[in-house]
């Protein structure tokens, strides 16, 4: 069992924001008799997954829906399935960022070129 100190401390997030995650339902630790949150390595798993998904992406609520179907399908199936759907929205979502990017990219070395070669022909004109 660890604190919230410890787990926050693990994943690279603030107390805050587990307790947040806490507060959406994506997390429920127990609790001591001095009401202070312990993390079973069932919840750290969790955490895991909820700092993967901001990682690739995906909102709290696509998050919370993949993180909670494991609960309600110990199998694992409808929890890979619905992850692979997020997966494939997301793929798509990022295929279309990197068209953009690259067309960005196109454009900015043909002007840079453009300009290059111009400020060429004005230094040459100078001399």
């Amino acid at each position: 069992m660890k604190s919230i100190a410890d787990v926050a401390r693990e994943f690279g997030v603030t107390t805050r924001t587990i307790r947040y995650y806490e507060e959406l339902g994506l997390l429920n630790p127990k609790r001591t008799e001095s009401n202070i949150r312990v993390f079973k390595p069932s919840d750290c798993a969790k955490l895991k997954l909820i700092v993967r998904g901001k990682q690739y992406g995906f909102n709290l609520e696509e998050i919370k829906e993949m993180v909670l179907l494991f609960d309600q399908d110990r199998t694992g199936v409808r929890q890979l399935e619905r992850t692979i759907e997020y997966g494939n929205k997301r793929l798509a979502e990022i295929a279309v960022k990197i068209h953009d990017l690259q067309e960005m990219k196109s454009e900015i070395e043909l002007l840079h070129h453009q300009f290059s070669e111009k400020l060429l022909n004005i230094k040459g004109n100078r001399q």
